[in-house]
């Protein structure tokens, strides 16, 4: 295998993305376990996202199409996916950085509105965000949890059309 990612087959980028993905996810349930770090509805959102992400990139890596446009449909399904993800963690991102004033108010927990509301209430809630979405408890080089998962996203997203258009 080459050195170079750009050049690796498509089903060892796949599989590489796929140990992102669940590397990323091990991390999360550290930080919630070990640094006791509780997670907001938008971080279980965005854990929700890389958890479909690795089953698509994993489920791309096995079945490894020859066809031009299996890899294509592997690779935009991904990207799509990402791209959810990316939306989730920029609207995190902008809960976090609104001032005091502005922040909405803290909601119950995501287990509780499962058991209680509708389910559209619950989506429309969790989008909307509250409170505990926009504090910041850790940071790392500057950078909130959600803006290292956008990052992250945007990584694997691009990565995954990389795998999936580029001439073989």
């Amino acid at each position: 295998m080459p050195a170079n990612p750009f050049a690796w087959s498509f089903r060892a980028q796949f599989v590489f993305a796929a140990l992102a993905c669940s590397s990323l996810l091990a991390f999360a349930l550290y930080s919630q376990r070990s640094l006791l770090l509780d997670p907001c509805p938008l971080c279980i959102l965005q854990r929700v996202v890389f958890m479909a992400l690795a089953v698509a990139f994993a489920i791309g890596a096995l079945h490894a199409p020859r066809s031009r446009n299996g890899r294509r449909v592997y690779g935009v399904v991904a990207a799509l996916l990402a791209a959810t993800g990316a939306a989730i963690a920029s609207r995190h991102l902008w809960l976090q950085s609104l001032p005091p004033e502005l922040v909405p108010a803290c909601g119950p927990g995501l287990s509780y509105m499962l058991e209680v509301f509708p389910l559209s209430d619950v989506i429309r809630d969790v989008f909307t965000g509250s409170g505990e979405c926009a504090k910041v408890d850790w940071r790392l080089l500057g950078l909130s949890m959600p803006g290292w998962t956008l990052i992250w996203y945007l990584f694997l997203g691009f990565g995954a059309l990389w795998a999936g258009f580029r001439r073989r």
